[in-house]
């Protein structure tokens, strides 16, 4: 079946329950509901439900229906989720983002370059250093290396509303997965500098780490968003297999 149909679907869901049009805990309507709502068949709202499921959206109970368990984070936290760009986030988040291009220039991996970010050795590397702000306040310092042959035409105006727009929209590119590890690591003079902190209150960051494919099996980005601490917070939904 057409992905955009029943993502189509999981995105109005989801959109209801994050505005509380569904308050946590109440059911959705019925699947026979949703069909004729939506006017698709039964397996593409199963579908849909599915990845509210995966989410951590619902619960489907069985004989019951499907429960809306979703609470939504604290106002001071930035959420985590899927692989999404800074401005979706905010917008997911709730929030009014804006974003400021520290430094843009081009390297070639050397040897130290290539371990730090598993780009192959001599490849050329858009680096970039950008500073998101969540309804004014810096909020995040973000590392980006892109490699050059997958991004090129990148200019410092995209960096600053939206590089994956860019990649997908204008080069159409289909980005799939991303590996990510979260970390704790030591706060710099860069983030002290430009995320308004004081080192005697905050000695660490939250650091998420993420390497980054796309359909030709390409690791076109390596990234590290370094947040602060006060405002980070990750959210994942894990289930118990059987």
């Amino acid at each position: 079946m057409p992905k955009s149909k029943y993502d189509a679907i999981y995105k109005d869901l989801k959109q209801k329950i994050e505005s509380n049009e569904f308050a946590c805990q109440q059911l959705l309507p019925s699947e026979n509901s949703l069909i004729q709502m939506y006017d698709c068949s039964r397996n593409t709202v199963r579908r849909a439900v599915s990845r509210l499921v995966t989410d951590g959206y619902v619960q489907t109970m069985q004989g019951k229906g499907v429960r809306n368990i979703y609470q939504p984070a604290r106002q001071a936290a930035f959420t985590i989720g899927e692989i999404e760009t800074f401005r979706e986030s905010a917008a997911r988040n709730g929030r009014t983002a804006q974003t400021k291009v520290l430094l843009f220039t081009e390297l070639t991996a050397d040897e130290s370059l290539s371990q730090k970010t598993s780009f192959p050795l001599g490849a050329r590397i858009w680096y970039l250093q950008r500073l998101h702000y969540l309804d004014g306040k810096p909020l995040i310092i973000n590392h980006n290396y892109f490699l050059k042959d997958c991004a090129p035409g990148l200019t410092q105006a995209i960096a600053e509303t939206s590089i994956y727009r860019y990649l997908e929209h204008s080069l159409h590119m289909t980005i799939v997965n991303s590996r990510r590890v979260m970390t704790v690591e030591k706060i710099t003079q860069i983030d002290e500098k430009y995320l308004e902190l004081n080192s005697e209150e905050y000695n660490c960051m939250a650091v998420v780490t993420s390497y980054t494919y796309n359909s030709d099996g390409v690791m076109f980005e390596f990234t590290q968003p370094r947040h602060r601490p006060d405002y980070f917070r990750f959210q994942d939904n894990a289930v118990r297999r059987p």
